[in-house]
């Protein structure tokens, strides 16, 4: 497993104002872009290639790519209905890049390496859900209903008591999973619809086939940032990763409140 693709070709508005000039994806969280974090954890877990797909905001993404020295090789895609449509667009349009086992990650999952690691250590099935369990989940949450650790359906709207688990955003195709889920994408475009649709609204319906899996990677720290509560919840969470890197940093709330009143 080599190859990753990066969905971040959103604005994050639920995050503004901190994102009227600048993508969610490069808010900084303990002092490095939100990017950044996600590049690290593909490049521990040996990921050597990544692509990221752009949008608003996609000279900053660049500058960030092109200035950074890390392992992995990077390069991007640029969707230009980022302002109109939902990430099965952006999903269909870095097709080019889904012609071997891929990692696949919203541009708003930060997470700790030992959470890919478990992904990619799961049993091969041709497609794989990281999913977490809680108590409770709330209207926001990517719900999951589960036969085993078969998916059966995913979504935000359902049931209390269909809901066994939620997608944190990162999954893995593998085999016949890449050519599935990249021809599924192109006779999914040819919907009117389209551009309304979340990329797992394609997994969910290739998940009626018996063919998309979970791994559970609970226990396992990783965080969906979406409000700036998130910001504060991120950070914290960071913080524990590299305790001693924080002995002279300022107050994880100061940073977020520095955030917000940024801009």
């Amino acid at each position: 497993m080599n190859k990753a693709i990066i969905l971040s070709a959103g604005q994050g508005r639920r995050l503004l104002p901190m994102t009227a000039e600048r993508p969610k994806c490069m808010l900084p969280i303990h002092g490095k872009p939100l990017i950044e974090w996600q590049l690290e954890a593909l490049e521990t877990c040996g990921i050597e290639q990544v692509t990221v797909v752009t949008g608003f905001g996609a000279a900053q993404i660049e500058e960030q790519l092109a200035k950074r020295n890390g392992a992995a090789t990077t390069s991007v895609c640029f969707n230009p209905f980022f302002e109109l449509a939902d990430n099965l667009v952006s999903c269909w349009l870095a097709r080019s890049e889904m012609t071997e086992d891929f990692v696949l990650l919203n541009g708003d999952t930060l997470f700790e390496p030992a959470v890919l690691q478990r992904l990619l250590e799961s049993p091969p099935q041709p497609v794989t859900l990281a999913v977490d369990e809680k108590p409770a989940y709330d209207a926001d949450d990517m719900k999951v209903e589960l036969s085993g650790s078969r998916l059966v359906r995913v979504g935000k709207h359902l049931a209390p008591d269909q809901t066994h688990a939620e997608s944190i955003g990162l999954m893995l195709f593998r085999g016949e999973g890449v050519e599935l889920f990249r021809s599924s994408l192109e006779q999914a475009v040819r919907n009117p619809g389209a551009f309304k649709l979340w990329y797992l609204s394609i997994v969910g319906q290739i998940a009626e086939s018996g063919q998309v899996w979970t791994q559970s990677i609970s226990g396992l720290g990783w965080s969906e940032v979406d409000y700036p509560l998130d910001l504060l919840r991120a950070s914290a969470m960071v913080a524990r990763w590299h305790s001693k890197a924080t002995e002279h940093s300022e107050p994880v709330a100061e940073q977020a409140e520095d955030l917000m009143l940024a801009g």
